[in-house]
């Protein structure tokens, strides 16, 4: 629980900015993330701890929206007067005293801690899951770890920074936060891996801003590292996006060789290339897929390809709990034909005795061993050996659900 919500006395205009923050994702459809970026720039005057308040408590209602709703018996769409009474349920849950607006006359205290109990039995209400989900957990996962996991995965993320090592340390990045007031942690068996002990704006330090270091969770940080680089080598990424795993490449490879960064999206190629000059990085070339053109022209001409694949995201529900309500059962249909097509014609561009790393951030076996397993067996597949795969579970590791399998090309 946040260590300001005991004492707290809730504030009206807090208060309104997550009501106005839940209308627009519950009902509009809007991105979380982005809507409380919006939300947070509203007004000059707050502090820390008032962003820090709204951004957390309109996640959390969020990640709990079907058993809040379920408590508090309101149904999609839903209006204001249907969602201060889920903030309701949210405060009296979070033992904090309701002031006496009008928004919390009749709040049925009592009742609301008998149906928390009750619905607490049930593990669709109690994880605030929709019944697809959970019935796809269970099979592809069995009871047991799809409870574990799930649990897992509705828990807060720590902050987890990606030390830059071409431009410090580990031990002197730790240094110069400390001095900023900004404690951290390593993290085993992460060898670039800082972990703050407490929440803290890091974007707005010195240190971020000269490029010393990344947002990015541990487990998404062991991909790159599970490529094998070398420092010289020509190394495509195929989905490259906005470019934590590049830049990690980048600093793996000293910055020599070259790194071809590829995706469908132009736009997030265009973060990349500011984030790269943020950290010193030169050996990145973009290159937009714009039609199949552009990969075939690479057939045979890298050392090692990386397929960050697009998945479903379930394994990263902690840092996006809105994506369980976006999320559609013909989607995942659609992104495991699509990562299969992506593994049989990008698989093409990796040369002989070159490697290749197909990974997801989803939990799921169909999206992950299953699709290795239906490639190495398919025509473009067979010249392919599994040197070895790692499957990461949000319960076991403490950090994001991620798989990754490093594939051969024997000639």
């Amino acid at each position: 629980m946040h260590p300001y919500l005991k004492i707290m006395r809730l504030h009206r205009n807090l208060c309104f900015a997550v009501i106005d923050g839940l209308t627009l994702i519950f009902n509009e459809g809007k991105y979380a993330d982005k809507v409380i970026q919006q939300l947070l720039k509203r007004d000059k005057r707050w502090g820390a701890r008032d962003r820090g308040f709204v951004a957390e408590t309109t996640y959390d209602i969020v990640r709990w929206k079907r058993l809040y709703a379920e408590i508090a018996e309101v149904k999609a769409p839903y209006d204001r007067e249907n969602l201060w009474r889920m903030f309701a349920v949210w405060a009296t849950l979070k033992g904090i005293k309701l002031p006496d607006w009008k928004y919390f006359e009749n709040t049925p205290a009592r009742k609301i801690k008998g149906r928390y109990d009750e619905l607490s039995k049930i593990r669709k209400f109690k994880e605030s899951i929709p019944d697809w989900i959970d019935d796809l957990g269970e099979k592809e996962l069995g009871e047991e770890t799809w409870t574990n996991e799930i649990a897992a995965l509705n828990k807060q993320a720590d902050v987890i920074l990606r030390v830059n090592t071409l431009k410090t340390t580990k031990e002197k990045l730790q240094t110069i936060l400390f001095d900023l007031e900004i404690e951290t942690d390593f993290v085993a068996n992460h060898e670039d891996a800082l972990k703050l002990k407490e929440r803290t704006n890091v974007f707005s330090t010195e240190a971020f801003k000269s490029g010393f270091f990344e947002v990015q969770d541990a487990s998404s940080q062991l991909v790159a590292e599970f490529l094998d680089v070398q420092p010289g080598m020509r190394v495509v990424d195929a989905c490259a996006g906005a470019g934590g795993k590049t830049l990690h490449l980048a600093s793996l490879m000293e910055n020599k060789g070259q790194i071809i960064a590829m995706d469908i999206y132009g736009n997030k190629l265009h973060e990349l290339k500011r984030r790269a000059k943020r950290n010193g990085v030169h050996n990145i070339e973009t290159r937009p897929i714009e039609s199949t053109k552009v990969i075939k022209k690479l057939y045979g001409k890298a050392d090692r390809v990386l397929i960050d694949s697009p998945c479903s995201g379930l394994g990263v529900l902690r840092r996006n709990p809105d994506s369980k309500w976006k999320l559609q059962p013909n989607f995942l249909d659609k992104i495991r034909k699509t990562q299969q097509e992506i593994l049989q014609q990008y698989s093409r561009m990796v040369k002989a005795d070159g490697k290749l790393v197909y990974a997801t951030c989803s939990v799921l076996p169909s999206e992950n061993q299953n699709q290795v397993k239906e490639f190495l067996k398919s025509e473009n597949g067979k010249n392919f050996i599994l040197v070895k795969d790692k499957k990461i579970s949000a319960h076991k590791s403490g950090f994001d659900g991620f798989y990754m399998a490093l594939l051969e090309r024997k000639d």
